[in-house]
């Protein structure tokens, strides 16, 4: 009997213990939380009151999350990536004009009196200061004027709008004829396209002149190297058309952007 009274005692005790506690549910679940990843189990409890129990990760391994799918994507080379319809290869009016231009200039270009380029769209030829004008003057050399009209004849057999820009360096012209290096720029432009019309092989409708000055600068002028290199004067075919057409990898020509 005293046995039992005391087992009906404590039994009490407890309950009552019990019944006096109060459980903060939001600091329970922070702290089981905390436990859950600290022994580094994925299993946290329910936003509910209670929850399932916490798991202890039975491997030492960590597991790590699965790759996405732009982190599974081979990488992908500049040679293997297929060509987007935007990009638009040479025309064939322009490789064509470029070949013939070479193989008619060929000793000029050599020796630097002009240059051959070319881009997507047009043929740019380029003439140095030094072998086509004197220093401040808008006339033509007279032994240029054999080489012009070699040009004149590559020219008639190709279609396409031509441009004669003039430039020059960024020092201010002291020339009682001239005004300035606009002026001086636009009558060298007009003295190249008198050349390029007076046989009447090129029709004149076809030529503009334009004087550009000491804008687009080849190199900037910051010596006598560079400033020589922006005193020119550019002859530009735009979207030419020929008869006949060669590949474009038998043309010693660099592609400008």
């Amino acid at each position: 009997m005293t046995f039992a009274d005391l087992t009906t005692l404590l039994l009490t005790f407890f309950i009552l213990l019990l019944s006096f506690a109060e459980t903060d549910i939001e600091k329970y679940k922070a702290m089981a939380n905390s436990m859950s990843v600290a022994l580094g189990s994925s299993n946290v409890l329910a936003e509910g009151i209670g929850g399932s129990p916490i798991t202890l990760v039975e491997s030492d391994t960590v597991s790590l999350p699965e790759p996405t799918e732009s982190q599974a994507r081979e990488p992908e080379f500049i040679e293997e990536q297929p060509v987007t319809p935007d990009e638009t290869a040479v025309s064939e009016g322009v490789i064509e004009l470029s070949s013939r231009m070479i193989r008619e200039l060929e000793s000029e270009v050599a020796s630097g009196m002009l240059s051959i380029n070319y881009d997507r769209k047009q043929v740019v030829i380029r003439f140095s200061e030094e072998a086509t004008f004197e220093s401040g003057k808008a006339a033509i050399k007279p032994e240029m004027i054999p080489i012009v009209e070699r040009v004149v004849n590559v020219l008639a057999g190709c279609t396409g709008d031509v441009l004669v820009s003039g430039y020059t360096d960024d020092r201010p012209i002291s020339s009682s004829r001239y005004r300035s290096n606009w002026d001086l720029s636009a009558a060298r432009a007009v003295s190249v396209v008198h050349e390029l019309v007076m046989s009447r092989q090129v029709p004149a409708e076809r030529v503009v002149a334009a004087g550009r000055a000491e804008t687009n600068p080849l190199a900037p002028n910051d010596s006598a190297e560079n400033r020589a290199l922006n005193r020119r004067v550019e002859i530009a075919i735009r979207d030419p058309k020929c008869n006949a057409s060669v590949p474009a990898s038998d043309l010693p020509v660099e592609i400008l952007p």
